[in-house]
């Protein structure tokens, strides 16, 4: 895990320098405010003004064409190293517990697994707020903020911290005893037996033929195994309803900041703070709650069941109240509105110039959005009309913008400043009842989530608990974990108003979203998911009981029919005892 993190972390140092606008050079001399375009009303256009925004760190095909191996083999060792935890942990956990506390040490396993990501959010909203090549470029040549979609945090540090971390914490593990179940005399005994045996040649060609029928007994007994896993009702519902949640939950975290940033208004450092110190201590509570919820009570397979539709009914609840406090679609000035500011349009695609612009030779391409005094964000200070500018770096503040004169403004005072306008004071509100909801969902999800690892060793055969469990980490990780994303972000794409261009001519990241539609796509398809997993829990619960019932009638009837043949020995023994006797009369 340590050694991928790291491996993610390299593109960073290998790559140029982040550009964030065409304009932009590293010669921090060439970065004022006479390299952002205004209007420039009967002037041609020289030709480097109409060419695409360049963004990014140089042309994918030069630098960047192998930079995405450096991730995917990093990616791919975390897998490795993340992949054993779960499902050999949880099962020796369960094994060696006393009866009916594995789900209290669960719960309480779970919950202080809550202070890694706490630690990690708080880091990571420390990084999101430093600009990318920290320590390489003059950060006062830098003339955007958190707060612009252009902004590109210090990513790289969190895989360098990440990586340094995992490798510290995996120390201990090579001081553990290799069978730690047994006592330490009888662990050097069994190590050392083996080499006594290798000393006698006949005794080793036994050993290596008893060998390979053993390989061969395993790799047989393994299909088995899987076999009868994948032909287990319960189980499969079980992994398919586990799918659909997990997926919901796995992409609303991915793309939860980009929700929070395009609906709200809000940066990523913020959010991250929020999620990490206030939301993420109470899914540590909900889990420890779930696991001594189940210990108190001494809930049985369908009790457990039925505890953890009840929490996913819940919430689900909370969720569906995203849908009731959203805030209002952004106006910009080209996407949602015309560039006069007075009507909205139904298309962002293709808006006609105003009169105001009309005549400024503007180059529609470029990102540069600046706030207008008249509370509408316009896509650069040549499209808002904008005819002079004072200040430099990130306190530019341009004037006689045409487009803001013809919105009607009182005081004539038409200028704008560089960077899109916040969010009303209302909207704001609404993201704190948001905090509010996540935080209950949060609780109802992880009151649950101790109940899916004790269903699962309760509805397979206890010597197949460890595979059932790599078995549904394999599918939610394959699944769940690549696939969902991967869908998500499609869909949420086609919300986007406005794409950037690369230097080679291809389409680059999204500088706006469509809120509006982006909130109905990632909350409805998430919505979708957890009522299909709802229908899924109804039929695993019926199918619980039905089972159990099952046996709990073939129980009592091989009782019955046991108490008969007790019952007739019984009878067979009093008339041989009294046929003795009557014997041993008449022969005295």
């Amino acid at each position: 895990m340590g050694t991928g993190s790291i491996l993610m972390a390299l593109p960073h140092f290998f790559m140029g320098y982040y550009r964030y606008s065409k304009e932009i050079n590293i010669d921090s001399s060439e970065n004022s405010t006479s390299t952002l375009s205004t209007c420039l009303i009967n002037q041609i256009v020289s030709l480097n003004r109409t060419s695409p925004e360049i963004v990014g760190k140089g042309c994918v095909k030069e630098s960047g064409s192998y930079m995405w191996m450096y991730v995917f083999m990093g990616n791919m060792l975390r897998g490795i190293g993340e992949t054993p935890i779960v499902p050999l942990g949880l099962s020796y956990m369960d094994d060696f517990a006393k009866e009916g506390h594995s789900s209290l040490y669960l719960g309480i396993l779970n919950a202080i697994a809550m202070i890694g990501p706490i630690i990690g959010f708080t880091l990571g909203s420390l990084f999101s707020k430093m600009y990318v090549d920290i320590g390489s470029v003059d950060l006062s040549t830098v003339r955007i903020t958190p707060n612009d979609s252009r902004w590109v945090g210090a990513w790289w540090l969190n895989f360098l911290v990440s990586g340094l971390f995992s490798i510290i914490s995996s120390i201990p593990f090579f001081f553990l005893p290799q069978t730690p179940n047994k006592p330490q005399k009888e662990r050097k005994a069994s190590l050392s037996l083996p080499v006594l045996e290798t000393n006698d040649g006949k005794s080793q060609t036994a050993n290596l033929t008893s060998r390979g029928k053993k390989i061969t007994k395993n790799v047989t007994g393994f299909f088995r195994s899987f076999k009868s896993i994948l032909t287990n009702p319960l189980y499969v519902v079980f992994v398919l309803l586990t799918l659909l949640q997990i997926s919901s939950y796995i992409s609303g975290f991915t793309y939860v900041f980009k929700y929070v940033e395009q609906e709200y208004g809000q940066p990523s450092s913020k959010t991250n703070v929020l999620l990490g110190i206030v939301t993420l201590p109470i899914f540590a509570s909900g889990m420890f709650l779930g696991g001594y919820i189940i210990k108190k009570f001494k809930l049985n397979p369908i009790g457990i069941a039925k505890f953890s539709f009840f929490t996913a009914v819940m919430s689900l609840f909370f969720y569906l109240l995203y849908f009731f406090i959203l805030c209002e679609n952004k106006s910009v000035a080209g996407l949602t509105m015309t560039y006069d500011g007075n009507n909205p349009v139904t298309s962002h695609r293709d808006v006609p110039l105003s009169y105001c612009n009309s005549d400024c030779n503007c180059d529609e391409s470029q990102w540069e959005p600046v706030c207008g005094n008249n509370g509408i964000t316009y896509i650069s200070p040549c499209l808002a009309g904008c005819k002079s500018s004072s200040g430099n770096k990130k306190s530019i503040v341009f004037h006689n913008c045409s487009c803001l004169e013809v919105t009607g403004l009182q005081n004539r005072n038409y200028s704008a400043h560089l960077g899109e306008c916040p969010r009303s004071d209302a909207c704001l509100t609404k993201f704190y009842f948001f905090v509010a909801i996540q935080v209950l969902n949060l609780f109802f999800s992880a009151l649950g989530g101790t109940s899916y690892f004790m269903l699962m060793v309760k509805i397979v055969q206890p010597e197949l608990k460890s595979l059932a469990l790599g078995f549904h980490s394999m599918v939610i990780r394959a699944l769940g974990g690549i696939l969902a994303p991967i869908y998500f972000g499609a869909l949420i794409d086609t919300t986007c108003m406005k794409w950037s261009t690369n230097n080679c001519g291809t389409r680059g990241s999204c500088r706006i979203y469509n809120s509006t539609l982006f909130s109905k796509v990632y909350l409805g398809l998430s919505s979708v998911l957890r009522v299909s997993s709802l229908v899924l829990y109804i039929i695993l619960i019926y199918a619980m009981k039905k089972k159990f019932q099952e046996k709990d009638a073939n129980a009592s009837e091989n009782g019955s029919v046991m108490d008969e043949a007790n019952l007739e020995s019984l009878n067979n023994n009093k008339h041989f005892v009294s046929s003795a006797g009557a014997d041993s009369e008449t022969h005295y």
